[in-house]
């Protein structure tokens, strides 16, 4: 700044037109061009009455600090148009599951629509993201992050149980919840959580609630391998409405007790800070959320029609999702805990 200020006295030759142009007052002026003076030791203007002047030193100190600014300006558009353009890497923190069913789908279709774009997609099951790291980091609504970090909803959904044809054929499948009792549940291993029961929540009113001990025939963190063991005919699992939609299509899976949903899931997507974003990440993450919710929207609507359940009765009964938009004090996500609703 005071380069800049010095540069415009000796442009203009006068203190009070330079004060002008900078919207400062001339005493502020007149300090800037002192304290420089006094920092370089020497006279750079000749002051009168009438016109201020450079000295030797000034008219040569004013060349260098015209090169010196205009590097700086420079290399600020330079930065500004990095901030604004739509070219560069954008790295991303995922958890496996959002990595493989959200991401990875969307790779090639963005490429195609800003090939400037390089994505660098770190997977990771951290229990605690770095999200200071990386442009986007997507959290389960479980997840804990610093309360000074900005996050945005990606998706907004719930779990359903599910079983093959070849279970099927071994053992009937429940038509009760607490036939469930007499079933090989597969499930999913979360702290805290009591893996053994199920806590199960009408399709058309989430208030009423049923709880039931499931047989535990095999347990495991990753969800991916819960699905391949349900795929097998190992047991019936409660799986993200998304992930079993295409199998629910090809008749890979069976829908278990249609009129039941197994708790509530959310995903966010983490930023380190809402100032200075870029815009390929504006527009990445824009892109996220929206073509996840278009996905939602349609595999939802498919999963009504197959088990013959009215659209209108999902978006009703859905209505309880909007305690999952709230963050907590110190960052967390309140409302539906990982896959399971929460007991808090």
């Amino acid at each position: 700044m005071t380069m800049r200020v010095f540069q415009r006295v000796a442009d203009g030759g006068s203190f009070s037109g330079a004060a002008r142009e900078l919207d400062m007052s001339p005493t502020a002026v007149t300090r800037f061009v002192a304290d420089l003076e006094s920092h370089l030791g020497t006279r750079l203007l000749q002051r009168s009455t009438r016109r201020v002047t450079l000295t030797d030193a000034g008219q040569a100190y004013l060349q260098r600090v015209r090169l010196i600014l205009q590097d700086i300006e420079e290399t600020d558009a330079l930065v500004s148009a990095q901030t604004q353009d739509m070219r560069g890497v954008l790295r991303i923190q995922s958890p496996s599951i959002p990595a493989v069913h959200l991401l990875a789908p969307l790779v090639a279709p963005f490429r195609a629509l800003h090939p400037g774009v390089i994505l660098d997609i770190s997977v990771d099951d951290l229990n605690e993201p770095r999200v200071e790291d990386y442009d986007i980091t997507l959290i389960p609504a479980d997840g804990r992050f610093d309360a000074n970090v900005i996050a945005r909803p990606v998706v907004q959904s719930f779990c359903i149980l599910v079983a093959s044809p070849a279970y099927a054929q071994l053992r009937p499948l429940p038509t009760s919840v607490k036939a469930l009792q007499e079933h090989d549940g597969l499930h999913l291993k979360k702290p805290g959580i009591r893996s053994a029961v199920w806590s199960l929540s009408r399709w058309d009113d989430p208030d009423v609630i049923e709880e039931v001990s499931v047989p535990m025939r095999m347990t495991s963190n990753h969800l991916d391998t819960l699905l391949r063991c349900t795929l097998d005919g190992g047991g019936i699992s409660a799986m993200p409405i998304e992930l079993v939609a295409p199998y629910l299509s090809s008749g890979q899976l069976l829908r278990v007790l249609p009129q039941w949903c197994m708790g509530q899931y959310a995903v966010y997507a983490a930023m380190p800070s809402r100032r200075f974003v870029p815009h390929r990440t504006r527009v990445f993450l824009d892109y996220l959320i929206e073509q996840t919710r278009i996905l939602v929207n349609n595999v939802q609507k498919g999963c009504c029609e197959v088990s013959h359940l009215p659209v209108k009765v999902l978006t009703e009964s859905r209505r309880v999702t909007a305690t999952v938009n709230k963050l907590a004090p110190g960052g967390r996500v309140e409302g539906f805990v990982g896959l399971h609703k929460s007991t808090e």
